[in-house]
């Protein structure tokens, strides 16, 4: 949210007016609900919609497509189950890409999240997501579910998770939710949570009321 705040610009989508920023690449090593900062920052009552985006093979409105169907039968194919057995048959390839859109879809479903990548280093699964677009005030609810993926793909292959890279090419968020991104921006430097900054435990904090 501080770089699409500090670098982005005016520019438009179907929804209405966004600030878009230049694309980003970074790398997540552990996540889930229980993080502190979601649990702080997060809004709990939207995690079963979109955990259900990534679980249910059916589309799941509002949303017009599903990653889990996309994922587990995608024109037919299993694509994760294709991943694991292209990890077991070779554990040191670079082909483990899977795409999560189809030539032709209609422009205004296909996905936020067009590809996942899966290697084996070092004994353990890393992962690489790949987003066409991204508005960054929701994107932990994707993030999560996403390390879930990572997960269920690593435990098939009686291995460890490793990172989960994550690149984002169009990075934004709403000028409709720039006040409440604003005010996220705001507590968490009254929190000392600058960038890199490991999270205070609830010893130290009190989630604000929201």
């Amino acid at each position: 949210m501080r770089h699409v705040t500090d670098n982005g610009g005016p520019a438009l989508d179907d929804r209405g007016p966004i600030i878009e920023a230049p694309a980003v690449l970074f790398e997540v090593t552990g996540l889930t609900w229980d993080d502190p900062v979601l649990k702080c920052y997060g809004d709990a009552g939207k995690i079963p919609l979109y955990s259900s985006k990534f679980s249910e093979r059916s589309i799941v409105p509002p949303f017009k497509y599903s990653y889990g169907g996309r994922l587990r039968q995608f024109l037919g194919v299993d694509q994760l189950g294709w991943i694991a057995d292209v990890l077991r048959a070779k554990p040191y390839t670079k082909s483990g890409w899977i795409s999560l859109t189809a030539p032709g879809e209609p422009p205004d479903a296909v996905p936020c999240l067009t590809s996942l990548a899966f290697r084996l280093r070092a004994g353990r699964l890393v992962m690489t997501a790949a987003f066409r677009s991204q508005n960054v005030y929701t994107s932990y609810l994707n993030y999560v579910p996403l390390r879930g993926i990572q997960s269920e793909v690593a435990d098939g292959l009686t291995v460890g998770c490793g990172s989960m890279r994550v690149f984002v090419d169009v990075p934004h968020i709403y000028t409709a939710d720039r006040a409440a991104v604003g005010e996220i921006l705001q507590l968490s430097e009254h929190d000392g949570l600058g960038e890199g900054a490991p999270a205070p435990g609830p010893d130290r904090r009190i989630c604000p009321v929201r």
